[in-house]
């Protein structure tokens, strides 16, 4: 499904979902168990991805390059079209992709890179306020354990609850390597969460793992992130609730 797609099932009453959860939440306490993706989720990792590309252009002296910045990222993940965006042409594109990408890999999925995400609008209070109702905080990421220490890092600055958290409540879960399958560590990780307590809802921007949460736990509130996702061609299944962020008042008709 195509990210206007996606983005056109925003329903309205949006915001309300996200409260009910809330109060939800408060009426089972340590008992609820809430599951929240990181990248596209709660990060918005095109920060990340420009300070590479930036660094590319300074590296290979390529001024377009160097002067990247998030919004160039707008149409998702594809590197060819930040690229282009930045002012390349198709030819040159072509040409400098591979070493574009082998540089983006070594950088990406690590720690000292993962600190340049920035918090997706409204998403520390709304993390601040899942932790004020009690229940259990689980940031299950296809991110791997050698980012556990940005990882934390990150979600310190952007304000939002870090693990161990209080009482033990707040989990990271990472996958062990970068070579696991995001799918299949994913699917894996919902026994464990099983197992913690009531889940009363999840949170990604992968519909593919939405689906697999509403699929897994059908009593539970399965929310999906309106942001970009990896472009494969997955329809989210019924009773899905796909939301733009997580500011829960709307402040663009105040005086």
């Amino acid at each position: 499904m195509a990210f206007e797609d996606l983005k056109q099932r925003v329903r309205p009453d949006w915001r309300d979902t996200l409260k009910g959860i809330l109060a939800r939440a408060r009426s089972l306490g340590p008992q609820a168990v809430l599951a929240f993706d990181l990248d596209s989720t709660l990060f918005d990792n095109r920060p990340r991805q420009a300070r590479i590309l930036r660094e590319y252009g300074d590296a290979r002296a390529l001024g377009l390059l160097s002067a990247c910045e998030p919004h160039h990222w707008e149409t998702g993940w594809d590197m060819r079209a930040a690229m282009r965006a930045c002012g390349l042409g198709d030819a040159d594109v072509e040409q400098l992709f591979a070493d574009a990408r082998a540089f983006w890999q070594e950088r990406f999925f690590t720690s000292a890179y993962c600190v340049s995400d920035e918090a997706i609008e409204g998403a520390g209070a709304f993390m601040q306020a899942v932790a004020a109702t009690g229940a259990q905080v689980v940031y299950l990421t296809g991110r791997h354990e050698a980012m556990r220490e940005g990882t934390i890092a990150c979600l310190a600055r952007c304000g939002m609850v870090t693990p161990p958290g209080e009482g033990g409540r707040v989990h990271l879960v990472m996958k062990p390597t970068l070579k696991e399958d995001d799918d299949a560590f994913k699917r894996e990780a919902h026994a464990r969460l099983g197992r913690m307590g009531t889940v009363l809802a999840a949170f990604d921007n992968e519909p593919t793992h939405a689906n697999d949460y509403r699929q897994r736990f059908p009593e539970a509130t399965v929310i999906h992130l309106a942001t970009d996702h990896s472009g494969r061609a997955v329809e989210l299944l019924e009773g899905i609730v796909s939301v733009p962020h997580f500011a829960l008042e709307d402040v663009t008709h105040r005086a």
